[in-house]
């Protein structure tokens, strides 16, 4: 059959379908497919008129995912967090307190006594070892068992991809991925759980930018510190009357500073060691639900809470060692503590800070919850102070913040500018042992660990010393 005999049988087939169908098959056709389109229409688009009533799930959604309301929401939702978590954690705290060191402790050393241990053994396992373990576990535990539980029911009820959806444009400009949202909420519980969280983030560039700047999240470790100093300083220097406000409003206020750096550092590395494009993620609000309680507890106080304190206790234990050891051992009479003390004041100065701080943080590197008792130890220690601690490299805390604050300043010599700078200092430094040890679990890599951990320390070095000289330009 020729080209033309085929051209008029498919004419022919044609002719005979139409007059099977109908003339009008053609708009038949088209109806159908516009009357199905309004179908889908009608099912998948929200109308607010009076055919269609509003679910209270989308009533809902209009509150915390609007740009007006949306911020202040979250911002009063984090806050409940954070003020249940450090109001919450402090009878339990006090308890593990009295039964780990105000009894433990010295039970422990009637048992080494009664046993004949020299005063050097003792003193390294108990005073060393087992204080810095203890005080880890009483000032860590309970706000990880408050904080991880709450965060987790935030997440099973659905609201965390709404903060997820909120900042997910301003983490887009800073180069980031809108997911790292959760994993920096999830740092200021505990740094190391906020580098396992990015795992939800598919990109590995912008999983890296997260893993390297969730340090300035400020964790649950750090908080003791940062309410400590502002208490003392920064709220004694207020009128009595506004005193506990203005307190809190500087930790507020550092927490903040601490997001402003999250984007700002995310902001830096995209655009130099890990440069490249946002990536673009479809974000599913999952529909409300109520928690699975019993499940939130499992998975946070088991698979969150215990794992992150055996390392933290892991790493805290030869900490307590080595904090021991240079209280105990001299050099020409001198301990080696006072010895890296002198060393490092003249720098520590420098930054509004002081060589008992700066060696505070090099020998706690394992664990923040252990810094004050370590700085108070140290002042003691260097002051010459009597009557004061239980002796040379047995960390101690004061009841009274009083009496605390005048030891810092009448022992240590401290000002308002070293409070200021201690809370700067305590948000911009390297990680935690145990963060450290997660970060290179997570990444796998020698080269980013070392990042992660030198560039928050010499972006707090740099802080302070211009906040040190701008503060003695106008002070005198």
């Amino acid at each position: 059959m020729s080209r033309a005999d085929d051209h008029h049988a498919i004419l022919d087939l044609a002719s005979r379908l139409r007059w099977n169908l109908g003339a009008d098959f053609a708009d038949r056709v088209t109806e159908a497919i516009y009357t199905d389109a309004a179908r889908i229409a009608d099912i998948a688009v929200s109308r607010t008129d009076r055919y269609r009533a509003v679910t209270l799930e989308q009533k809902i959604d209009r509150l915390v995912t609007s740009r007006w309301t949306g911020f202040p929401i979250m911002a009063l939702l984090l806050t409940a967090v954070f003020y249940l978590t450090i109001t919450g954690a402090n009878v339990p705290s006090q308890m593990l307190a009295r039964v780990l060191i105000e009894k433990g402790h010295p039970f422990l050393l009637g048992l080494a006594n009664s046993a004949g241990f020299p005063w050097w053994l003792s003193g390294l396992l108990i005073d060393g070892i087992y204080l810095a373990a203890a005080w880890v576990v009483s000032v860590m535990l309970p706000p990880m068992a408050i904080f991880f539980p709450l965060f987790t029911l935030l997440e099973d009820l659905g609201y965390l991809a709404r903060v997820s959806f909120n900042l997910d444009g301003l983490f887009r400009r800073a180069g980031a991925h809108g997911k790292q949202a959760l994993t920096m909420a999830m740092g200021w519980g505990c740094n190391a759980a906020g580098v396992v969280a990015t795992r939800v983030i598919d990109s590995p560039r912008e999983r890296l930018i997260a893993i390297l700047t969730n340090n300035f999240a400020l964790c649950n470790g750090r908080w003791p510190t940062q309410i400590l100093i502002a208490t003392i300083f920064i709220g004694g220097a207020a009128p009595a009357a506004l005193a506990g406000a203005v307190s809190a409003l500087s930790v507020v206020g550092v927490a903040l500073l601490g997001v402003a750096l999250t984007f700002l550092s995310s902001w830096t590395l995209s655009r130099t060691v890990l440069r490249g494009e946002p990536s673009s993620f479809s974000l599913e609000l999952p529909p409300y639900r109520p928690p699975r309680v019993l499940q939130t507890l499992y998975s946070s106080l088991i698979d969150r809470t215990l794992i992150v304190l055996w390392r933290a206790v892991v790493f805290a234990a030869p900490a307590g060692a080595a904090i021991w050891l240079s209280a105990n051992v001299t050099i020409g009479g001198v301990s080696i503590a006072e010895h890296l003390i002198d060393w490092m004041n003249p720098f520590g100065l420098l930054l509004g800070l002081n060589g008992v701080i700066l060696l505070a943080y090099v020998v706690a590197i394992p664990a923040n919850e252990i810094v004050i008792p370590t700085v108070l130890m140290l002042t003691v220690l260097v002051a010459g102070v009597h009557g004061v601690g239980d002796g040379a490299g047995v960390m101690f805390e004061l009841d009274s913040n009083a009496a605390l604050g005048d030891l810092l300043v009448r022992g240590g010599g401290w000002t308002l500018l070293t409070g200021i700078n201690l809370m700067l200092f305590s948000l911009i430094h390297n990680p935690c042992s145990t963060t450290i040890y997660t970060i290179y679990k997570e990444t796998g890599s020698a080269k980013w660990t070392a990042l992660a951990t030198l560039f928050p320390v010499a972006m707090g070095f740099a802080v302070c010393f211009v906040v040190a000289q701008v503060w003695r330009l106008f002070t005198g």
